[in-house]
């Protein structure tokens, strides 16, 4: 397995051509399957466990063999190969077939799983914690693999109900275990689902306690999987253990800590859980530190897999969090806090005064205001760590405050191992802000850090946009954003990358390139950084463009960054001028990148 980065924001298990496609037959023929990929449907339908899925499959030949294209080709892609387990774990669409999520490709990966923990790292009875959220089908798969586990000979903790995933990294390093598994597919569309796998206990070296695997774990892991037999013969078992409220109270007591208990409190907060698990434990926490006015978006504060007010239930999608700015419109509020379904990514939306209007903060402000507040407010000591193609504002705040600044490959599995890690980000609203309690992204502890950040800003007189105008006025200002480019064949993406490798461009919004560097034949020694598949582009005035393929989804993604100088004494017109210029520059840079990877 290659130690690529995780799936950036958005991305779903839909990035792989169909391998071996079965052909329709002469002219007249229904297009079913050819007798290779039926034999193999056949196979499948014997060992399915899950009659749920027996039937859709069964359903589909039927289809397909009736001359319905759609069903046929649904049969091919499905059968096309085996869902991949590497670093992010398993995540895909639920539906029948090896390259699905269901309940037998969740239960060879628990016997795997397990099998690798008690075979390849020869631990005796592993401690394994279970989570998941309140997807479809996400309980049922948590329980199958807890049967499975324990009949493997692991001591399972299984969540009582469905909570957050920051509560299963907690419990990782909180309780000792060898592994945990959250079955979820986060911010994904409704109709996936997936398998996240943490290491600690025995089975990880320290930097990695209560972090998401990275090789050689994944690569061992999935053989494992490979290895195991019919779906039907593997055993189960009962006689789990059930992590009940404790479990919870726990992890509330530990980010609750974090909030200065003399800080002031007066902020009027609006909370949106994204129809996900986040509400009961967000707004705990905010009222047991003392921030009593937090109104939740009420159409969205529920658990409903189906996401029913949002296209996509993500934060930083369009329209996303439209209830929410309604509503802080209507209040007054001060600040929108946003979790995504499984509460392990935070967002926030101020009033900007620059636009006179509400507007979501890019996961790059977020991430520098909420470092920036620990470092000065809460004399954080220690490594600040972000993604590679995350801003590198923070890195210039850090370096001034003393502290070592960091940057890691992409996603929280590298960024939390970060040596003496105090704060870690990545521009996907991830963030790390108890790394010693969740050693993971959180989006929990995260959002009390932007109410307290919110109500310092309100005592001051500020507002978060305004303490950002304060960090500009001493660094310059930053400013960051995307380029994704869509593709129907993954061989496009190549095409691209080799363009840009070959001829880059020679300026960016009329400044020229005065650095191309190629990630993927750099080493630790030479980039900072292992290789990987990525170009980055430097100009005359300091801006930057990072292009990377996407972990999973069929695109290209650009991440943009330029630097404004801003004048000494700068007041708040001056500095809206500066942002102008700045969004101006990014929108130059963007148009330039798309001709020079289209060739257009």
């Amino acid at each position: 397995m290659s130690p690529e980065p995780a799936p950036a924001p958005g991305d779903a298990d839909d990035g792989t051509t169909a391998g071996e496609a079965g052909a329709a037959g002469p002219a007249g023929d229904a297009p079913g399957p050819e007798a290779g990929l039926r034999s193999r449907v056949a196979a499948w339908i014997a060992d399915d466990p899950d009659p749920v899925t027996r039937a859709a499959l069964e359903n589909l030949l039927e289809q397909a063999d009736a001359g319905d294209a759609a069903a046929a080709e649904e049969i091919r892609d499905a059968f096309s190969g085996d869902l991949e387990f590497g670093t992010a774990g398993l995540r895909g669409r639920m539906a029948p077939g090896p390259r699905r999520m269901n309940l037998a490709v969740v239960s060879r990966a628990a016997r795997g799983l397990a099998d690798h923990l008690t075979g390849d790292l020869g631990l005796e009875q592993p401690l394994v914690v279970i989570g998941f959220d309140a997807r479809h089908r996400s309980e049922d798969f948590a329980r199958a693999s807890a049967e499975i586990m324990t009949a493997a000979g692991c001591r399972v903790h299984l969540l009582e109900r469905h909570g957050p995933t920051p509560l299963i990294a907690f419990a990782v390093r909180h309780l000792g275990a060898d592994a945990g598994i959250v079955v979820t597919a986060s911010h994904n569309p409704p109709a996936d689902n997936g398998y996240k796998v943490y290491l600690g206990g025995r089975a990880s070296a320290p930097d990695g306690q209560g972090v998401q695997i990275v090789p050689p774990s994944d690569a061992q892991i999935a053989a494992r999987i490979a290895a195991v037999g019919p779906v039907r013969e593997i055993p189960r078992a009962e006689g789990w253990e059930v992590l009940g409220e404790q479990l919870r109270e726990d992890y509330l007591a530990a980010i609750c800590a974090l909030p200065d208990p003399e800080g002031p409190r007066q902020v009027r907060i609006v909370h949106t859980a994204m129809h996900g698990v986040g509400t009961e434990t967000a707004l705990a926490a905010l009222h047991r530190t003392g921030f009593a006015e937090v109104h939740p978006v009420a159409k969205q504060a529920d658990p409903d897999p189906d996401f029913p007010t949002v296209a996509f239930p993500n934060p930083e999608e369009p329209g996303a969090i439209d209830l929410a700015l309604e509503l802080a419109r209507t209040l007054e509020a001060d600040v929108v806090i946003a979790n995504d379904p499984d509460a392990d990514r935070c967002a926030a939306a101020v009033l900007d005064p620059h636009l006179g209007d509400w507007r979501m903060l890019t996961g790059d402000e977020l991430g520098v205001l909420l470092g920036d507040h620990l470092i000065r407010r809460h004399g954080c000591a220690g490594t600040i760590a972000n993604s590679v193609v995350s801003s590198r504002w923070l890195g210039r705040i850090a370096q001034a405050a003393g502290l070592e600044a960091v940057t890691t490959l992409t996603g929280f599995k590298w960024i939390a191992r970060a040596p003496g890690i105090a704060f870690g980000y990545e521009e996907a609203i991830g963030y790390c802000v108890l790394p010693e309690v969740v050693r993971d992204k959180d989006g929990l502890s995260a959002a009390l850090m932007v109410a307290e950040m919110a109500a310092l800003a309100r005592a001051e007189g500020t507002t978060l946009v305004g303490r950002l105008d304060e960090l500009a006025r001493e660094h310059g200002l930053f400013a960051t954003s995307q380029l994704s480019l869509r593709v129907t064949e993954l061989s496009e993406r190549d095409v691209m990358m080799a363009r840009l490798r070959a001829e880059a461009p020679v300026a960016l919004a009329g400044a020229e390139v005065t650095t191309v560097q190629d990630l993927a034949e750099g080493s630790a020694e030479t980039t900072g950084l292992p290789a990987t598949d990525g170009v980055l582009l430097a100009t005359v005035d300091d801006a930057r463009v990072i292009v990377r393929p996407s972990g999973t989804e069929p695109k290209l993604k650009c991440y943009i960054e330029v630097r404004e100088e801003v004048p000494v004494g700068a007041d708040e017109a001056a500095l809206g001028a500066v942002r102008a210029a700045a969004r101006e520059h990014l929108e130059q840079i963007t148009t330039d990148m798309r001709a020079a990877l289209t060739g257009a």
